[in-house]
């Protein structure tokens, strides 16, 4: 348990810095994940294979993401336990967690499976595309359990402390997907059940590694399942419903500015697109610090350590600030190669450089909204996050993006998206000072008032 900390001594800015670090680098391989599937199979198959498998893996994501947020509950329940040094508690809500996921992945890929034309048809997916797409939908949702499991290993671990070892497995996961996707596609000649099937497999490899891995270290206090009490039921869902509601509202939220977007025509629309997919790489360090802090003030929450809490919410902003004022200064001076590195159009590159130059230094604002909605994530307020989120995307970024490109044209659209980042980390700000957060109890036994 050497990687596993305490959070509630010694120094935060030092811990801040080497327990998001290793976060950082894990989004990063997550994102590569399906960088790296849509390559092989846009290569060895064309581009009608690669539509098809991006049009099941929005879905995928859809049916996930209410599954995940339950997952990122983790984090709060487990940092809480771990703060109070409640071993027994750790081990009743791992439990639960394992019971209550396992079932919840179980019927979502059952659901996936069956009614997979049926969901597809729903999404309009092209009928060229149609049984390649239901293909590797049907084959991916048997995996919902292994992709789920070692995510969860990972959130356990950085709740307990430990953001080292979760870097591994998705290592692995990654490492074997690259490999496996040329033999089942290409060699094997499976084609898009290849890739589906080189997914699935490397997921539950890593999976099992991660099992045996954390049991044979004693890293994770797991026990033989067994059913759950009521309340530690009640509260995941608690916790878990909203949580999943917010990566919800944030893909309708996504969804609405693309029809924004799309209303200026193909170009803008391509140099955008490009635009997001450097953008989600960009905002993985304040990702990483959102989820860092998530866990090191739900341990400090956990003993009613506050002033901690506020320097953990202090040196986060101060974190932040440095990074994406960086990025952005870096964003700046080469944002037309980013944009070259996936379109060469050049109306489309004009316009997804031109937005990047806009947006940059409007980053560190975002970065706020990750770090502030962290840290009140960890006293449990998941609803509170879900209102927050629904003010950003709804109240702000999509109106606002909306206003400001009927004003300016397309370069309205980053504008727009800038200012709204402004005005959700004031929100975001101003529920931190004033909101009642710090009020959240979870856990009514054996409260310790250190």
């Amino acid at each position: 348990m050497r990687n596993q900390q305490d959070f509630t001594q010694g120094s935060i800015l030092k811990q801040l810095l080497f327990f998001s670090t290793p976060i950082i680098f894990t989004n990063l391989l997550q994102t590569s994940y399906q960088f790296i599937d849509s390559l092989w199979v846009g290569n060895l198959m064309g581009a009608d294979a690669l539509g098809a498998v991006a049009v099941a893996s929005t879905i995928i994501f859809t049916i996930l993401s209410f599954i995940i947020g339950i997952n990122n509950a983790t984090l709060t329940v487990l940092s809480q336990q771990k703060g109070r040094d409640n071993e027994e508690g750790v081990k009743r809500y791992l439990n639960a967690f394992v019971v209550v996921l396992t079932v919840m992945s179980l019927f979502l890929g059952f659901i996936g499976f069956v009614f997979a034309e049926w969901i597809l048809t729903l999404m309009g997916t092209p009928d060229g595309m149609m049984s390649e797409a239901k293909t590797y939908l049907q084959i991916t949702s048997l995996g919902f359990l292994f992709l789920l499991g070692y995510n969860f290993i990972g959130t356990a671990l950085r709740a307990l402390g430990d953001s080292r070892t979760p870097l591994r497995f998705v290592l692995m996961a990654v490492i074997l997907n690259t490999v496996l996707d040329p033999f089942f596609i290409s060699v094997f000649d499976l084609g898009v059940s290849g890739a589906a099937f080189a997914t699935v497999c490397s997921q539950g490899f890593a999976l099992l590694y991660g099992l045996y891995f954390v049991l044979r270290r004693k890293l994770i206090p797991f026990t033989v399942p067994s059913v759950p009490k009521k309340q530690e039921v009640l509260l995941i869902l608690h916790l878990g419903i909203p949580s999943g509601l917010q990566m919800s509202v944030i893909s309708a939220g996504v969804a609405a500015i693309m029809s924004v977007v799309t209303s200026f025509g193909e170009g803008v629309v391509a140099g955008f697109s490009a635009a997001q997919r450097l953008d989600s790489v960009l905002m993985l360090p304040a990702q990483a610090l959102g989820t860092a802090v998530n866990s090191m003030a739900g341990q400090n929450i956990g003993v009613n350590k506050w002033k901690r809490v506020n320097q953990i919410a202090k040196y986060g902003f101060i974190y932040n600030l440095a990074f994406m004022l960086i990025i952005a200064f870096l964003l700046v001076w080469m944002a037309e190669f980013g944009i070259r590195l996936f379109i060469q159009e050049e109306e489309a590159v004009q316009f997804g450089s031109d937005y990047l130059k806009i947006v940059a230094f409007f980053y560190p604002f975002l970065g706020i909204n990750f770090i502030l909605n962290g840290i009140v994530r960890a006293s449990g307020a998941m609803y509170q996050v879900l209102v927050l989120n629904i003010i950003s995307f709804w109240v702000l970024r999509y109106p606002l993006t909306n206003l400001f490109s009927s004003l300016f044209g397309h370069h309205g659209i980053a504008l727009g998206m800038g200012v709204s980042f402004v005005f959700s980390s004031l929100f975001a700000f101003l529920y931190f000072r004033f909101g009642g957060w710090r009020k959240k109890e979870l856990f009514k036994e054996n409260k310790n008032n250190a």
